[in-house]
């Protein structure tokens, strides 16, 4: 089973600082603690969830493993300094044994790496939804260092060439038959490194920033639903393509409707004598008030369906249907002319309670019939 992000599992961002990511693990930690859910496995796969996260993320040097390899970065059983790395010598390995023994083998490459996909999560309203929307939104990034214009090296130096592997990014290893290539361990594939590294993004020529974006959402989008922008997620490393980010679309609740699919639900309470003698009422859609006919006799929970009064399906643009469930609504604080009213309405209806009273009639019925058995 896959590894969740880091990231997602203390619930931060990837600019949080320390503080933040400190924060938030111990407010889970806290939460899912085994002391305080006892025998509770699912609690306990959690805390160690939560503790792994952080151990990884409150230390510099694994953290910045696994912001360039992911888990692969800071997994010991993959091998080698930050793990990735020993991949990458396994892999280049077995690439120059075979290069040596076929001819043209790789000979040294720069490790290229492509940027992380990043995930958002925008909350829109159901009006939005149904109708589509424009959003800008705020996402980190990282841009080139100004004080060091991208070199890394304090201002008034120069990055060096790799004395180990000479401005390659990879060293050759002899044993016995077999060449072995693999990534520089000083200089980490870049071939080069920076004596005097900048005070300002520490010797990565890149600094933590944030941008804006325009995020177009199509009508009749729903809850869940992401909305993929390509080239927009982390930089690359040493060239290679920027990740993509992905915009997770959730609805907020609305105080009338509720969505289904492509269907909208909503309540309508009406009045006792509506009820009775049937009228008209006024119910809301997304596009304003409609009338609805409600006939006589009519019984608390009916629904009444509105054709194509719905949110537009994303993909077909066919128009669901607005579902208007009916709630008969019990007066309160009568006066006592209604009331008077009411004892005699009472009055009346129970001279002949079997025809005014059919259901209240069935129900007593099935409690005799069990009670008789």
């Amino acid at each position: 089973m896959s590894k969740r992000d880091f990231y997602e599992v203390l619930g931060v961002n990837r600019d949080a600082d320390e503080a933040e990511i400190k924060k938030a693990y111990r407010k889970l930690a806290m939460k899912h603690h085994p002391d305080r859910n006892p025998d509770n496995k699912e609690a306990e796969a959690k805390f160690k969830e939560v503790k792994e996260a952080y151990e990884v993320l409150s230390d510099t040097q694994k953290r910045a493993a696994y912001d360039r390899y992911g888990h692969a970065g800071v997994d010991p059983s993959v091998g080698g300094a930050g793990g990735q790395q020993g991949f990458d010598g396994f892999a280049d390995a077995f690439s120059d044994i075979f290069g040596d023994i076929f001819g043209g083998g790789r000979g040294g490459r720069s490790n290229v790496y492509r940027g992380a996909d990043l995930r958002y999560n925008l909350e829109i309203t159901l009006e939005e939804a149904a109708r589509g929307a424009e959003k800008t939104i705020r996402i980190p990034t990282v841009e080139e260092c100004g004080t060091c214009n991208g070199s890394g090296a304090k201002p008034g130096t120069q990055p060096q060439t790799c004395s180990t592997c000479g401005g390659s990014g990879q060293v050759r290893i002899q044993q016995g038959f077999f060449s072995i290539q693999q990534t520089c361990p000083k200089c980490h594939g870049t071939g080069r490194v920076v004596p005097n590294p900048c005070t300002s993004c520490r010797g990565a020529g890149r600094v933590k920033s944030h941008k804006t974006l325009e995020v177009k959402i199509p009508a009749g989008i729903d809850e869940g639903m992401r909305l993929r922008h390509a080239g927009h997620g982390e930089p690359g490393v040493n060239g290679g393509p920027s990740g993509d980010l992905y915009v997770e679309i959730h609805i907020r609740p609305h105080p009338v409707f509720q969505r289904e699919g492509d269907d909208l639900h909503c309540e309508m309470p009406i009045s006792f004598t509506t009820a009775a003698l049937g009228g008209e009422i006024e119910i809301p859609t997304l596009d304003g008030m409609a009338r609805l006919k409600i006939p006589s006799e009519t019984q608390s929970g009916r629904v009444f369906r509105l054709r194509a009064k719905g949110i537009r399906n994303v993909r077909s643009h066919a128009p669901g249907d607005l579902l208007c469930h009916v709630v008969v609504e019990t007066p309160v604080n009568l006066t006592e002319r209604q009331k008077e009213l009411l004892r005699e309405f009472e009055e009346v209806s129970s001279s002949d309670a079997d025809r005014h009273n059919p259901k209240a009639k069935s129900w007593m019925d099935k409690v005799r019939d069990f009670f008789a058995t």
